[in-house]
């Protein structure tokens, strides 16, 4: 087992955007927007979360490369259909790209949410009947500079 050796690789620009989502209880979606939940902000603390998540993402998978990277934006957005969407944009100049970046980023940011709001999803037997974080993935990637790859 080994890190992928970049070593030969050319530091260029690379971008990631990844994104999922959190479906919630419509009564919860309302807390969120009234800003009724007892431990505070879950957007902003979801932003938060998801740019530290992004820093830290080479500590959290063994194999990753740490990376220095040059900017994130976490955004979050509450839509009518009881839904909490999370968005992270991971950009950098370097060997190897950002998309783990930007997935750990969302998937941190989706568990804050969900820590901050799991109280008020409870049914009455205990229970998270409509709680599902869902569809964590890369959306985009961009790559400019470097060798371009011929086939032969």
């Amino acid at each position: 087992m080994a890190m992928v050796d970049i070593s030969g690789k050319p530091e260029i620009f690379r971008e990631a955007t990844a994104t999922g989502i959190i479906k919630l209880k419509p009564s919860t979606i309302q807390l969120i927007q009234k800003g009724g939940i007892a431990k505070g902000d879950p957007v902003y603390a979801a932003k938060l979360a998801g740019v530290r998540a992004a820093k830290e993402t080479s500590a959290l998978i063994p194999l990753c490369h740490p990376l220095p990277l040059t900017n994130i934006v976490v955004d979050v957005e509450i839509s009518e259909k009881s839904t909490v969407q999370v968005t992270s944009t991971v950009k950098t100049k370097a060997q190897t790209g950002v998309e783990m970046e930007a997935l750990v980023s969302t998937s941190v940011s989706l568990l804050t949410i969900w820590d901050m709001v799991k109280q008020y999803e409870k049914d009455a037997e205990g229970q998270y009947p409509s709680t599902a974080i869902e569809n964590i993935h890369v959306a985009k990637k961009v790559k400019k500079g470097g060798k371009k790859k011929t086939t032969e």
